[in-house]
């Protein structure tokens, strides 16, 4: 992993001469993206994040933090407990530099010996669970590491928008996958980062997933375009 998305959060920590991060997928065109976003204040957070922000309570695992922005608005605003974790280097030097208390290194999947009171998984939460198939998995590995009387707050969209009408009233989509697994490519000054799998889940498949692996999942609030949160918990 060349942590191109990293290496952008920490060039505008540092000013850098930081550049716009260029996405693209496998149903989209290429897309800029200012890395600014990424620092943004609570008051500038859509509603969703908002909300998420306000149910955290205890002691909080942000998951997959980049620049820090939902940890350092529990931690500063809130005086949360927060471990805030990225498998970007260059993403946790900048949350340090931005003088968060507990920003490691970790990918959730390898974390041990430790329970939260909220998970928090946010800027489209699912994603880090690649494909539908591996779901579950990780879905079991986030209860592991619950309180029993713990939340995972985690927010998605539902993106069979971005589909075109077939003849029947339908969507047209091709292939047997699951409509929301993507492949996500980075690009960012001139460099880019190999393709990964990226997930949306529309809230009924999040809801049967966790159902099928002993967590309830209630929907908590719905955004603007067709994004939504939600709670799951055992």
């Amino acid at each position: 992993m060349k942590d191109l998305f990293g290496k952008a959060i920490l060039d505008f920590q540092t000013n850098n001469c930081p550049e716009d991060l260029i996405t693209e997928t496998n149903i989209s065109e290429k897309d800029e993206m200012s890395v600014n976003y990424l620092f943004r204040s609570y008051d500038e957070m859509p509603k969703l994040e908002q909300k998420a922000l306000q149910l955290a309570k205890g002691k909080v695992l942000d998951v997959g933090c980049g620049a820090g922005s939902h940890s350092l608005s529990l931690q500063n605003d809130r005086n949360l407990d927060v471990t805030s974790i990225d498998i970007s280097v260059n993403a946790i030097q900048a949350c340090r530099l931005r003088c968060l208390k507990k920003a490691i290194v970790q990918d959730v999947m390898t974390l041990e010996n430790e329970k939260f009171d909220t998970i928090l998984l946010l800027m489209n939460g699912t994603g880090i669970f690649g494909t539908l198939k591996e779901t579950p998995n990780v879905l079991l590995k986030l209860k592991s590491l619950l309180h029993p009387n713990g939340q995972i707050l985690i927010d998605s969209s539902d993106i069979i928008y971005m589909f075109d009408d077939d003849d029947d009233g339908g969507k047209w989509i091709t292939g047997d996958a699951y409509y929301g697994e993507l492949t996500f490519t980075v690009s960012y000054k001139n460099e880019t980062e190999d393709t990964f799998p990226w997930l949306y889940l529309d809230y009924n498949t999040l809801q049967n997933a966790a159902f099928a692996n002993g967590l309830q999942c209630e929907l908590l609030m719905e955004g603007d375009h067709y994004d939504y949160l939600a709670k799951l918990s055992i």
